[in-house]
């Protein structure tokens, strides 16, 4: 399979370096955006043009820049794509400063777009990766699986407990082992032992959940249900993502 046991190379790297090459500009103009924000002054006139367009005056009364330090800023600001000058209608002579917010909206990088169905391996498949799947398609509709590298016989009960705690179902999921993995799967190891027994492939992501099994609490399950949901917020696609309230159904 794709990520195999130690020992062997995986043979989807190269896969994983044409992507890399191909994100390459995008990385590069989110860098240079990082730059450009990354001086208080700049930052602050992008706060304020956030909510309204300014002329250059404004903006330096507003922050209290000189004509000189100003221009310098707009003009940084500008050649990172984030501001556009432009004449005023009224008066021909006056110019406007507005912020372009799609540069803004880029810096945080869109992993989740796959296209492929998302897999979750853990060790035992009995509770954080079937936690993990139920979580990705309530949160965001797509498709993910779970599996383990040594199935335990059944879904701990711990973990059906958190999940109708969460508006998800388990009663029904049964633990299996992980075989062979499509090459167009996302695939997420939610635990250390899992990760370090498998030769993660470059495109894996590795997510270290404690394993609530240990302690068996009804707080750890559910602390193991708030990380993994925190983490599937910040990657899942923003169009796509759904509310999973507590005693609701997903």
């Amino acid at each position: 399979m794709s990520g195999s046991r130690r020992g062997g190379r995986s043979g989807i790297e190269p896969y994983a370096a044409a992507s890399q090459a191909a994100d390459a500009p995008d990385l590069a103009q989110r860098a240079a955006t990082h730059a450009a924000l990354g001086e208080p002054a700049r930052l602050a006139i992008v706060d304020d043009l956030a909510v309204s367009d300014r002329s250059p005056k404004e903006l330096g009364e507003r922050h209290g820049l000189p004509t000189n330090l100003l221009a310098h800023h707009l003009d940084v600001l500008e050649a990172a794509g984030l501001i556009v000058r432009f004449g005023s209608s009224g008066d021909r002579r006056r110019k406007y400063v507005r912020l372009l917010r799609a540069p803004l909206e880029r810096l945080t990088p869109a992993q989740a777009g796959t296209g492929g169905k998302v897999l979750f391996l853990c060790s035992h498949n009995s509770a954080r990766s079937q936690l993990a799947a139920a979580l990705w398609t309530a949160r965001t509709g797509q498709p993910a699986d779970s599996a383990g590298t040594h199935p335990a016989a059944k879904v701990h009960r711990g973990a059906v407990a958190a999940a109708r705690r969460a508006g998800l179902d388990l009663s029904n999921a049964v633990p299996r082992r992980v075989e062979t993995i499509a090459r167009d799967a996302q695939v997420v190891t939610v635990c250390d032992r899992a990760h370090e027994e498998l030769e993660p492939a470059a495109t894996w992501w590795h997510w270290s959940i404690p394993d609530p099994i240990e302690t068996g609490t009804a707080d750890a399950f559910d602390a193991v249900v708030a990380d993994l949901d925190a983490r599937i917020r910040k990657i899942a696609p923003r169009d796509s993502t759904r509310s999973v309230q507590k005693g609701s159904s997903a």
